[in-house]
């Protein structure tokens, strides 16, 4: 394929990942090193914790990614590195790694947004992977993952238009958050999704905040009534309101995971659509964690089917955080002729774009 070859470097979070990515596209290596093990036991991610396990992590992955793909320094064009948005210290071992190899190598530096990532995921193609379109402009992309739930469109490569975003909790805290409400553990999302498929009544009924015609988002107020709602369900079955231990039956549990998730994927699908007949779309792409959600998935492609629009979603594993989506939102960067300097550093609350 043709274009540079980008060396890329994903540390915005928990999860450590270099990749090696052809052309903005064709994947020649894509290394991960999860952290959820060793987050689980807080129930969420501790950042000092975080920052620690990616400087144990990064020579390894590292060491492996160049084993799979089979390349030398001398095949590198250049080094992509997220520099936002994300945690502080975890940022900060990406971005000085990835400064002292572009020294080092005398390769040309690329910063890039961990959310553009999460679009141009939808770019990427496995080894071996036949070639296929790519997305088709004008589109309208819907990122969700743990820290960001936003509407973007893009009418061109690297330019974008804010359509709506959350307005307080992100969509996959809210899955964290209820999934331990119901004693489910960390991380939520892929938890409620299993637990959801085991329903037989779906009787239960959670919230959806519209906010008129905005394609804004709001989780905040679901979290306050899946409080409200598990605890009624547990004093149903007379559990002691002090003992977080004495657990939901079954099919409790599964009923109100069920009621949750689509209340989340009710409110998500349409304002997608929404948007998306709105705007003129010929595309739509899903990214983000939790675009991992087979129900989301099945939902969204429902729709857009309906209305003649290709839905373009990368898969589970490309979804969540990984260096091959900054590859392939490098490699742009790079053919633009973006370059960063060695005072590059993490901007941990680093937008994609503003409304406007």
């Amino acid at each position: 394929m043709n274009g540079p070859l980008v060396l890329a470097i994903e540390s915005s979070c928990d999860e450590t990942g270099i990749a090696l990515v052809g052309g903005g596209r064709r994947i020649q290596a894509n290394v991960v090193a999860s952290q959820v093990a060793l987050h689980a036991p807080t129930g969420g991610i501790v950042p000092e914790v975080a920052a620690r396990a990616h400087l144990r992590w990064i020579v390894p992955v590292l060491d492996e990614a160049w084993e799979a793909a089979g390349v030398h320094w001398d095949d590198v064009d250049a080094i992509a590195v997220t520099r936002g948005p994300g945690l502080a210290g975890s940022l900060l071992v990406g971005i000085n790694f990835a400064k002292a190899l572009a020294y080092v190598h005398e390769k040309p530096l690329v910063g890039v947004n961990h959310l553009e990532g999460h679009l141009y995921a939808a770019w990427l193609l496995d080894p071996g992977e036949p070639d296929k379109p790519e997305p088709a402009f004008p589109l309208v992309a819907l990122i969700v993952s743990g820290g960001h739930t936003f509407l973007v469109e893009m009418r061109d490569h690297l330019t974008y238009r804010l359509l709506g975003e959350t307005v307080d909790d992100a969509a996959g805290e809210a899955f964290d958050k209820v999934g331990r409400l119901l004693g489910l553990g960390y991380p939520g999302g892929p938890a409620i999704m299993a637990a959801a498929a085991g329903a037989t009544r779906r009787d239960v009924v959670f919230p959806r905040a519209w906010l008129g015609d905005s394609y804004d988002f709001s989780f905040s107020g679901l979290k306050t009534a899946a409080r409200r709602i598990i605890a009624a369900a547990r004093a149903d079955e007379g559990l002691p309101a002090d003992d977080p231990d004495a657990r939901l039956s079954a099919a409790a549990t599964a009923e109100l995971a069920h009621g949750f998730q689509e209340s989340v994927v009710d409110v998500l699908v349409t304002k997608t659509i929404r948007a998306a007949v709105a705007s003129g779309a010929r595309s739509i792409v899903l990214g983000g964690g939790v675009a991992a959600n087979r129900v989301l998935r099945e939902r969204l492609a429902g729709e857009a089917e309906s209305r003649g629009l290709p839905l373009v979603v990368p898969r589970p594993g490309l979804c969540t955080d990984n260096g091959a989506m900054i590859g392939a939102a490098g490699a742009r960067r790079f053919e633009a002729g973006e370059r960063a300097g060695y005072e590059l550093d993490a901007r941990p609350s680093l937008p994609l774009t503003t409304r406007g």
